[in-house]
């Protein structure tokens, strides 16, 4: 009888955890991504054990984003590239997101972060403030973005376009004052909860940032 496939590097099997009872698990699709089917029961806040539930986990893995701010001109620059699930979600094809990517399995998030800020806008980090990993779809996804505002220089810097074409990457970058993208945010016309989440973050940190990196 011939061996059982290997699990797909994305998908290991849900690990233990206090009150969680795993009765199958299994992967169900294999891509570049996994999904993979869980029947688990839980303890409930009252204490009882939940009924026989089954879901569809989207394994991920790690990504980083990376806002890039210019402490002396006060600006930011994001890009701009087509996205598919914008269209399925009824949304504009084009999105106005920070750059960012997958790690490589054992990447280290900011080597990773700046290497996707030059990839997808052509710019180099001077250094990274970290923001925090978050949960980018917690009801479905196993995907932690960690968050990096990275200190570039754009006082000369117009837009232009990037990207890996053996990835079909198409980024356009555009600079913003750091006021007009916050505006943005406010209007709702950047969509993406992670790039929303990193200008939030720089209008309530941008005072400091701008003390601390212009310093001499």
């Amino acid at each position: 009888m011939d061996a059982s496939p290997p699990r797909h590097p994305k998908a290991p099997p849900i690990p233990p955890s206090p009150g969680l009872s795993v009765e199958s698990d299994e992967v169900v699709q294999a891509g570049r991504f996994a999904m993979q089917r869980v029947r688990f029961r839980y303890t409930r806040f009252d204490g009882r054990q939940s009924g026989l539930l089954t879901w569809e986990l989207w394994r991920r893995g790690n990504g980083v984003l990376v806002l890039p701010y210019d402490p002396v001109a006060d600006r930011v620059a994001l890009v701009e590239q087509f996205r598919l699930p914008a269209v399925a979600a009824g949304r504009a094809p084009i999105q106005t997101e920070a750059p960012a990517g997958l790690l490589e399995p054992d990447e280290d998030p900011a080597a990773a972060g700046a290497r996707e800020l030059l990839e997808e806008a052509g710019l180099e980090a001077k250094r990274m403030a970290p923001i925090g990993g978050f949960l980018l779809m917690p009801g479905g996804c196993d995907e932690v973005v960690h968050h990096f505002c990275a200190e570039v220089d754009l006082v000369a810097r117009r837009a232009g376009t990037h990207g890996l074409a053996h990835e079909g990457e198409d980024t356009r970058v555009v600079v913003l004052d750091a006021e007009e993208a916050f505006g943005m945010v406010a209007k709702n016309r950047v969509q993406g909860a992670p790039t929303a989440l990193a200008l939030l973050w720089l209008q309530c940190h941008r005072a400091r940032l701008r003390e601390e990196w212009t310093r001499a």
